[in-house]
């Protein structure tokens, strides 16, 4: 039996990378290093690209953190890996957007979530900025709904009409009730701040197999959106698994669902990329993309991307090179090999940087310091 046909919605175009209407669907990954440090979030960016994720997410929080964007997406583009990287914005997002324009413009996508913004108070500038410069840049912006910072007085509200109905629903149905509400109210007020109908993703997550799969079937019921699928928490090692897979298999078999994300939190010393494999596994199974050859086991003997730094702060995963490595410099290189399985034929072949253009990603980033400083005071 095959996957129901998907849902129909606008296409949404990431720099390149077509999500919903008839596009395959997406598998995209999250970083999880400190974004400030450009050398480690350079490589982990590479990493998960190579493993196969098609757009890569950052957290952008601090102001050192949206100055280093600009240097993180350069660098990538330098060494050769084409991936979109998208922004995650929290409370301060309007201000970093505004005032760090060579971040707004050097990412592709913002992820704004509307419990971390003043969206339903009084005033809603916050949320109609990032909108704004959404417009302003031509970017779009996934809406991502969180159970975990839903908008408080909009559940306060829903729960104390439901306190006066004859029968009140269940308080976690009131939560879903909530959370879908949530995402449609921002999505029409996105609309309504200038954002086109085609720059919009929507996402609410929540923890809960059966929780995601029915927030999802009535926000599908309710919008034509794309949406972005992904266990918040899912948790660690076959756990998270387990429990996305399940989820997510549901959903996708109905069709609905247009780019996925397996939320996996990582073993110690774990690998980032397994949260792309399983991704693409799961498209896999149900027969909805192809990801081939498959590859099982530790290919030892891979010709690495390498990036480097010299800096002493850079915080940055080291891996012994191969014994045919003989060059001093070289063994102190910072490794980044390309994940095989689940990859398809024309990412199989990994590239060896010469040894002059395995500069410093520290380096690379400071030689654009004086650049960047330079037009943000222009600016």
């Amino acid at each position: 039996m095959a996957a129901k046909p998907r849902r129909l919605t606008p296409v949404v175009d990431i720099a390149g990378v077509k999500v919903g209407g008839n596009h395959p669907i997406v598998v995209q990954s999250m970083t999880n290093t400190d974004t400030e440090d450009v050398a480690s979030t350079v490589n982990q960016v590479m990493a998960l690209a190579r493993a196969g994720s098609e757009l890569v997410r950052v957290t952008v929080n601090t102001e050192k953190a949206a100055a280093a964007v600009p240097k993180i997406v350069d660098c990538v583009e330098k060494f050769g890996v084409k991936v979109p990287i998208i922004g995650d914005f929290h409370y301060n997002g309007h201000l970093l957007l505004k005032k760090y324009p060579e971040c707004a413009r050097a990412l592709a996508k913002y992820r704004i979530n509307p419990g971390n913004v003043n969206i339903g108070k009084k005033h809603d500038d916050n949320f109609r900025t990032m909108i704004e410069v959404a417009a302003e840049y031509d970017r779009p912006v996934r809406i991502g709904v969180n159970w975990g910072s839903l908008d408080g007085a909009l559940l306060a509200e829903m729960m104390d009409e439901n306190g006066r109905l004859p029968e009140p629903k269940d308080a976690s149905e009131v939560t879903r009730d909530a959370i879908v509400l949530s995402a449609v109210r921002s999505a029409q007020a996105a609309e309504r701040f200038g954002l086109a109908h085609n720059k919009i993703i929507l996402s609410a997550k929540v923890s809960g197999v059966q929780d995601l799969i029915a927030v999802y079937r009535d926000l599908a019921s309710k919008c034509d959106y794309p949406l972005h699928l992904g266990l918040t928490e899912a948790g660690l090692g076959a756990k998270g698994i387990v429990a996305t897979t399940a989820a997510l298999s549901v959903l996708l078999q109905e069709g609905i669902g247009d780019t996925i994300r397996a939320s996996l939190t990582p073993l110690p010393n774990g690998d980032r990329t397994e949260e792309v494999i399983v991704s693409q596994q799961i498209l896999q199974s149900l027969g909805i993309r192809s990801f081939t050859p498959q590859v099982t086991g530790s290919m030892k003997k891979q010709t690495p991307m390498v990036a480097t730094s010299t800096s002493t702060n850079a915080s940055i995963r080291r891996m012994p090179m191969p014994r045919s490595a003989s060059s001093s410099k070289t063994s102190q290189a910072v490794m980044m090999t390309a994940q095989v399985s689940g990859m398809p034929k024309s990412r199989l072949r990994a590239t060896a940087l010469p040894s002059t253009s395995a500069r410093s990603v520290a380096a690379m980033a400071s030689s654009q310091d004086s650049q960047l400083g330079q037009r943000v005071q222009r600016g």
